[in-house]
């Protein structure tokens, strides 16, 4: 794939990851029966969002028994998210601890279509859709339960699921007067996991390998110079109220000491909220394992069906056709092209991107996108 295909086309296709989610009609629906047709199952149970929606049915359902209904209540009240399969493990309902293994299940289905494998561990969680509805879940308001909407695909409507197992229509844009639990996706713990896939991938295709002593340019006594990320601040993360704080993290890429292209993870945990500065002091790059005094950088945030396993063996695949000119060549386009359009129900967002950026660049840098800015400066790693 050529390098210069433009960043707009390289959006779009981006944009055109979502699957949209068709707002149901009416205030409050029949529950699903049995479970559907086999095509609508089989791809709705594979998918994080299917998960969720059908873990949210099953816990709506399960809240007819008071005692484990009280049990959520407090747990809920008590925190703004609690371990959703810690909730039923430590049950003392019976109801509760019925569901435990369901929720394994589910667990175990959610790692599975996020690419990570059992070793992440439990993903789901449950929390109230927003803070203000604490008060009436106190005073011992029926709460609804629902899967974390998509916000990608334009709707207006997400649907929640009462005691009984009936749907309702539920407005996106703002919170509704009766409470709402939502299971969605531990996002840092997501991240985190699955940051290691891409590079343990990356790494076995020869794009992450680190730089030999022997040619890193540094000696062992010097230390290593690096470009460290003084403040930064973005404009839309692309997150509405209902899903809290973004799960952001960055790609590096540039030419190695070999001339392969490579690929370098940072996971960005504070920064999750927009038009907020944040001063983390991060590096960013360490030059050390680069060929050229120039990299880039795009920046992303998992929306919840990230395949990291596909993800990380799809920008292996367009990354290994680039070879290397003798001269630094951006790779922020071809590194977008190689996200399929198909491969998210809620897609990881495009947050923007930061072409050339130099061992010696030092102030701030606008984002090419016009979505945010980092200052940056040049930072030497001494050796201990």
């Amino acid at each position: 794939m050529s390098t210069s295909t433009p960043l707009r086309t390289a959006l779009i296709g981006v944009a055109l990851a979502a699957t949209a989610l068709v707002p149901l009609q009416g205030t409050a629906l029949a529950a699903p029966s049995g479970t559907g047709t086999a095509a609508t199952t089989a791809s709705a149970s594979s998918s994080v969002s299917g998960i969720e929606d059908a873990t949210a049915l099953a816990l709506a359902r399960s809240l007819a028994d008071p005692d484990w209904s009280r049990e959520v209540r407090r747990a809920a009240l008590a925190a703004d998210s609690v371990g959703l399969g810690t909730l039923a493990d430590d049950a003392t309902a019976s109801t509760g601890r019925k569901l435990a293994a369901r929720i394994t299940a589910a667990d175990r289905g959610v790692a599975a279509a996020k690419g990570l494998g059992r070793g992440a561990g439990s993903l789901l969680r449950l929390g109230l859709a927003d803070a203000s509805m604490k008060g009436r879940l106190a005073s011992g308001a029926a709460p609804l339960v629902a899967a974390a909407p998509s916000d990608d695909d334009g709707a207006a409507t997400f649907t929640a699921y009462d005691s009984r197992g009936a749907a309702h229509e539920l407005p996106l844009d703002s919170a509704t007067d009766r409470p709402v639990y939502l299971v969605d996706i531990d996002g840092a713990k997501a991240v985190a996991e699955g940051l290691k896939v891409i590079d343990k991938t990356l790494e076995s295709k020869g794009l992450g390998l680190p730089a030999p002593s022997a040619g890193a340019g540094l000696s062992a006594a010097s230390g290593i110079d690096t470009t460290r990320i003084d403040s930064v601040r973005l404009g839309d993360v692309e997150e509405p109220f209902f899903k809290g704080d973004a799960e952001i993290f960055t790609l590096v890429t540039g030419f190695g000491k070999d001339g392969k292209p490579r690929v370098d993870t940072v996971e960005m945990p504070y920064l999750n909220k927009e038009d907020t500065t944040y001063y983390p002091g991060q590096v960013l790059v360490n030059w050390s394992d680069y060929k050229y005094d120039m990299a880039d950088a795009v920046m992303m945030e998992d929306d919840g069906d990230t395949d990291y396993q596909a993800l990380a063996k799809a920008i292996a695949a367009v990354l290994l056709t680039i070879a290397d000119q003798g001269a630094y060549i951006p790779l922020v386009d071809a590194l977008l092209n190689a996200i399929p359009t198909n491969w998210w129900t809620d897609d990881p967002d495009y947050v923007e991107s930061w072409y050339t950026l130099a061992r010696s660049s030092s102030g701030q840098r606008n984002g090419a996108a016009g979505n945010g800015w980092m200052t940056v400066s040049p930072y030497h790693v001494p050796e201990l």
